[in-house]
């Protein structure tokens, strides 16, 4: 690194998301950044949350500015290149990286803003000096939208290998299945409580824990109750990040069925402490996980074929064992938080650096 100078960066975006965690706390650890950042107020969730967030969506510019006179930062980071990237791009600040969240960002995909997304979303493209794609799935939507890929950095975050670690050798002879996965519909928690009933019936003992929050919770509690099987599902809530990785070496199996993916640090997380992947076949996943070769691709929302391959991947042991080892190097080497994020902290810094050279 060039200058070792103190920076300060405006970061835009919710702070409390591990993934966000994980980028402010790399660029303070590996770039000496300082950070400041804004967020909207209020929830997402919800018909009348909505509106208030757009009413203050509106009045968002003016509190960005506000902030961008009084701390000068030398550059902006933003997630989602449809709401704070569009910020991002407006503030006039540079340089300025924006991540894509996933597949396209443009979500919900039936939704009657698509089109004024795809507007927002081109002109914070356009005035990024770098654009993030946390996986190579993140791509294909850009190159669709004629997106300058010479500005684009493939590169995730990484997981932190030497606290995603096995430190629990003792043998787990059931299934002790854990989903790490918000609960939102999306992420199908209730195909994975069906495909778990069906588990119970055939016999097959078995523990799944779910972590998290959303709005989801009551139902998919209520769900565990009529089937019959909420003895065997614990739901966490929401836990610290630093809380995650013991309760992770509780459990041998890591499931996750979502609708869309861009690249998971939680499949990464399960897959540097050794628990035994099983997603569902959209792109993010496929890009990670092949099947049968180090995990195992589901249909989304299918239920039978859920149960049906946790069950074989739990009778086949040895295979399962030589996958656990092949996918904590594939984390080690690719997807290493302390490698990754100093590579991309170098980077800011260097973009830092050109923009302040005459």
């Amino acid at each position: 690194m060039e200058n070792k100078a103190k920076r300060r960066i405006l970061f835009l975006g919710e702070t409390y998301r591990a993934d966000a965690i994980t980028w402010i706390n790399g660029l303070k650890e590996f770039g000496d950044f300082e950070i400041v950042t804004w967020e909207l107020k209020t929830p997402s969730s919800g018909i009348f949350n909505r509106v208030s967030r757009l009413v203050e969506y509106c009045g968002a510019m003016f509190n960005v500015n506000k902030l961008v006179q009084t701390y000068k930062p030398d550059m902006v980071i933003a997630e989602r290149t449809t709401s704070y990237g569009f910020l991002a791009a407006l503030c006039g600040v540079q340089p300025s990286a924006i991540a894509q969240q996933g597949i396209s960002d443009l979500w919900p995909e039936n939704s009657i803003l698509i089109p004024f997304k795809k507007l927002i979303q081109h002109y914070a493209f356009k005035k990024a000096t770098l654009i993030h794609a946390w996986g190579i799935a993140m791509t294909y939507s850009m190159k669709n939208a004629n997106v300058d890929m010479t500005k684009v950095m493939v590169c995730p975050k990484g997981v932190d290998v030497s606290r995603f670690k096995r430190t629990n050798t003792k043998e787990i002879p059931t299934i002790n299945a854990i989903v790490t996965r918000s609960l939102l519909p999306e992420y199908r928690h209730s195909t994975i409580i069906k495909a778990f009933e069906i588990i119970h019936q055939q016999g097959i003992d078995f523990t799944l824990t779910i972590v998290g929050d959303g709005p989801q919770l009551a139902h998919l509690k209520q769900l565990t109750q009529t089937l019959k099987i909420g003895s065997k599902v614990e739901f966490t809530g929401r836990i610290p990040n630093e809380a995650l990785p013991k309760l992770m070496n509780q459990h041998n199996f890591y499931i996750s069925m979502p609708t869309t993916e861009g690249v998971s640090s939680s499949l990464f997380e399960a897959m540097a402490i050794d628990c035994y992947p099983i997603v569902s076949d959209i792109l993010g996943n496929q890009c990670i996980i092949t099947h049968r070769e180090n995990g195992q691709l589901v249909k989304v929302d299918d239920k039978e074929m859920l149960a049906k391959e946790i069950i074989w991947a739990y009778e086949n042991e040895e295979y399962r064992k030589q996958v656990i080892d092949k996918n904590r190097k594939f984390v080690h080497e690719k997807a290493n938080y302390k490698q990754n994020m100093k590579i991309i902290a170098d980077r800011y810094h260097e973009l830092i650096t050109n923009f302040k050279t005459p």
